[in-house]
């Protein structure tokens, strides 16, 4: 369920309880673990969504999944979301928690879209220009996808610089298909 209210409502109780018990940096990183959970496991979703699984078996659930991993502000909070019926919004939870931390500590989250996997110093140089750029502290998400001929897409506070090959061969197209050409008779 995506319900951006609920989402960030919790979030932001769940931003100043961390806060006052100094544990904003722990919570986002085990709000981070929870995110990645929920994203990639879409039994865990079904099971959260189900009406018919009590709470209690879903806070058991809760439990051993994120027990042992996340910290005491964390599983408190999990266990009261859980005991509200909202545990089908954990995943919206976790990202909002994770945009309201980034905006509070000056962070920008940049995604680097790559063919092959970039080395090190790459990674640090388009860190740093994003950093010069934005005057933020820079989280990047370096990624590949096969199906990119060559080049890279960087996005980054909802702007992106397209330097795919794709990209550029449409233009290019784009620019051949109209007829410039000029009879000088």
């Amino acid at each position: 369920m995506n319900d951006y209210r609920i989402n960030i409502s919790y979030a932001k109780a769940l931003l100043m309880t961390a806060e006052e018990k100094k544990a904003a940096d722990r919570v986002a990183e085990d709000m981070r673990l929870v995110n990645v959970v929920c994203q990639e496991n879409h039994v865990l979703t079904a099971v959260f969504a189900n009406p018919v699984i009590r709470p209690d078996r879903k806070a058991g659930i809760v439990r051993d999944l994120f027990g042992e991993h996340c910290g005491e502000v964390t599983m408190a909070f999990l266990l009261f979301v859980v005991r509200k019926n909202r545990s089908v919004n954990l995943r919206g939870i976790s990202d909002a928690y994770l945009t309201l931390y980034r905006e509070s500590r000056g962070i920008v989250l940049t995604e680097l879209v790559t063919h092959q996997p970039t080395d090190e110093s790459a990674d640090k140089a388009v860190t740093e220009l994003v950093e010069k750029y934005t005057g933020k502290k820079v989280e990047l998400h370096a990624r590949t996808d096969e199906r990119m001929l060559g080049g890279f897409k960087l996005e980054f506070n909802h702007n992106m610089y397209d330097a795919r090959l794709r990209t550029k061969i449409l233009k290019l197209r784009k620019e051949f298909s109209k007829n410039v050409y000029e009879s000088k008779l």
